[in-house]
């Protein structure tokens, strides 16, 4: 269930060349879901998850692989200012298409798998908010505060060795953290559904969530 996010991690190789700065790049590809778009619902329209995946998550590959393009063009003709320029469009792009990777895995229709976490995530969960129900609480708070549009997380800190909720706008990654859980809080995630009530897809996300893919990337990490 992990094949998606890890072929996303995996998508660029570079190669060096001799005397510049210049790479060559693996082009990244349009993942397929391990689900039909209509195995969310109720809770995720169909027609949500075809657009978001056909349109929006398209997009972020095909902008991508354009940027690198045309980021590799510059290198080679030693174009610093251009090289500059693209850095937007590549950290934004490859965010976009890191995010929706793992966002896909971490979706699930409802009734696969646990409904609620298990064993050391359930553990670790318990930990460091009390209880699930409060991680939830917490969670679901960050989420909908996040102003315009961005992710909410759920991430590892390695070296304090703790869970720890997050937000990043945009398509930014999670970088300070182990990502294992991320929820795409864009308004075209939700909005053809429940509108502009953000917490209405919080409260409704949870029914979906797949956790054994959650408690794979903590052992993992």
């Amino acid at each position: 269930m992990l094949s998606i996010a890890s072929r996303a991690f995996k998508t660029t190789s570079f190669k060096p060349i001799v005397g510049s700065l210049s790479a060559v790049r693996t082009k990244v590809t349009l993942p397929d879901l391990p689900y039909a778009y209509d195995a969310l619902e109720p809770h995720i329209s169909g027609e949500i998850m075809e657009i978001h995946h056909k349109k929006h998550h398209n997009t972020y590959v095909n902008n991508y692989n354009a940027a690198e393009e045309q980021l590799e063009n510059s290198f080679k003709a030693n174009e610093l200012t251009e090289q500059l320029r693209l850095q937007n469009a590549v950290k934004f792009n490859g965010g976009g298409h890191i995010n929706h990777c793992l966002f896909w895995t971490n979706l699930a229709p409802q009734g696969q798998g646990s409904a609620t976490p298990t064993g050391a995530l359930a553990e670790a969960i318990n930990k460091q908010y009390g209880s699930f129900e409060e991680f939830q609480k917490q969670f679901n708070a960050a989420a909908v505060g996040v102003q315009g549009s961005g992710w909410a997380w759920l991430g590892l800190n390695k070296q304090a060795k703790r869970l720890e909720i997050a937000t990043t706008s945009n398509q930014d990654p999670l970088l300070h953290l182990t990502p294992l859980l991320g929820v795409d809080v864009w308004e075209h995630a939700y909005y053809l559904q429940y509108k502009n009530v953000r917490p209405d897809y919080m409260n409704a996300i949870w029914n979906v969530i797949n956790w054994e893919t959650v408690a794979e990337r903590l052992s993992k990490a």
